[in-house]
């Protein structure tokens, strides 16, 4: 980032590290847990590229778990709490002052141009949510133009997660507070091995990709769709 462009938000990104038996379970099966852990890798892996390759914002990664050699140079790590959910979210959201977007490590098809439409989008007058829902019902990315406000007011105080509704009671939850919220483009998160088929194809010159491309010929998805 040049003297001349300077970050006017910070982009986080909201992961797990990819440990088999813990990352990306509903892919097991089809997949094996050590499957799993280089797919969630390979996804994370293109989602921090992503985020490098955003102009004038400052990268996050808030990590549940130890930092690996997944992640490139350049993006400063921040613990998640021990606590829920939601109290992570919560607390994501405290990772810097300004405008935040939070993104997590499911959407690899993302690019830099992707994620900084988002931020502008927050960034206009009289926005202070963004929202982008997944195609499952849950949702990919939130931006919030004021956060440590929203935190203080109990945003993410009940919404379940992993849910059909996840998204829309998101939603309910912005309106409740009073933020004036615009929704971006839905996408396709990868939870299971049918997501994982999409994505790849949507962006077929992924680490995400290039690792399905791999795993599905030991995998049994011939069925995922």
């Amino acid at each position: 980032m040049s003297p001349t462009s300077p970050a006017d938000a910070t982009v986080v990104i909201f992961a797990k590290a990819p440990v088999a038996g813990r990352a990306k379970t509903r892919l097991t099966p089809p997949c094996s847990p050590t499957q799993a852990a280089a797919l969630a890798a390979a996804a994370l892996a293109d989602t921090s590229t992503a985020v490098l390759a955003t102009p004038r914002i400052t990268p996050v990664l808030v990590l549940d778990g130890e930092p690996g050699p997944w992640i490139p140079a350049g993006v400063e790590i921040v613990p998640q709490p021990e606590t829920d959910f939601n109290g992570r979210l919560r607390a994501a959201f405290t990772a810097a002052a300004g405008p935040i977007v939070l993104i997590g490590m499911d959407t690899p098809q993302l690019t830099g141009d992707r994620i900084r439409a988002v931020v502008d989008t927050l960034l206009r007058p009289g926005t202070d949510a963004v929202l982008g829902r997944t195609v499952d019902g849950g949702w990919w990315t939130l931006g919030l133009a004021q956060p440590a406000d929203a935190v203080a007011r109990g945003i993410f105080g009940a919404v379940p997660v992993s849910s059909s509704a996840t998204g829309e009671l998101q939603r309910r939850e912005l309106d409740a507070l009073g933020l004036a919220t615009v929704e971006v483009e839905v996408e396709t998160d990868v939870d299971t091995a049918a997501d994982a088929v999409v994505v790849a194809e949507l962006a077929p010159t992924t680490r995400f990709a290039s690792t399905w491309r791999s795993v599905a010929a030991t995998c049994e998805v011939q069925d995922a769709r």
